[in-house]
């Protein structure tokens, strides 16, 4: 899977860890910066980055870390076919894909450690849309929301 990942200054270590974490499981792994720790950048920007490269096909998913994982959140679905997801957790990351069909994990760096956010961006690409009827039409009502519906 094609995986655009990016992070502002703050998330940037917790990016460049998950990197080869994410091609050792066997992923192609598209970095979207930032390029430094060192330099204050604006999470809206990388948030925006991963939710274009995911919304136009570039990536099959995206994971965008900052400090704690909310602005980015908050940032990435305001573009529109970005189903966006805070998770410092397993189960949230496994299950927001299979109920919810998030297709963009946030990280909050400040928040979790490395081996925990290995484990969950492992849930969150291994996992796949359920398709049942109750949250395909979860899901058609919360893209109708996205239409102005």
């Amino acid at each position: 899977m094609k995986i655009a990942i990016a992070s502002d200054h703050a998330g940037y270590p917790l990016k460049a860890a998950l990197l080869p974490y994410l091609k050792k499981l066997g992923h192609e792994a598209l970095d979207l910066g930032t390029d430094s720790p060192d330099k204050s950048v604006d999470y809206p920007d990388f948030a925006a980055a991963a939710g274009r490269a995911v919304v136009s096909g570039r990536a099959e998913r995206g994971i965008v870390v900052c400090g704690s994982g909310v602005g980015a959140c908050v940032a990435a679905n305001k573009l529109k076919g970005v189903r966006a997801g805070l998770c410092h957790d397993t189960y949230s990351a496994h299950q927001g894909v299979e109920h919810d069909d998030i297709n963009v994990l946030c990280l909050g760096a400040r928040i979790i450690g490395e081996a925990l956010a290995f484990e969950i961006a492992a849930a969150f690409v291994n996992a796949r849309f359920s398709k049942e009827e109750r949250h395909a039409r979860r899901l058609k009502k919360v893209t109708d929301l996205e239409q102005g519906a």
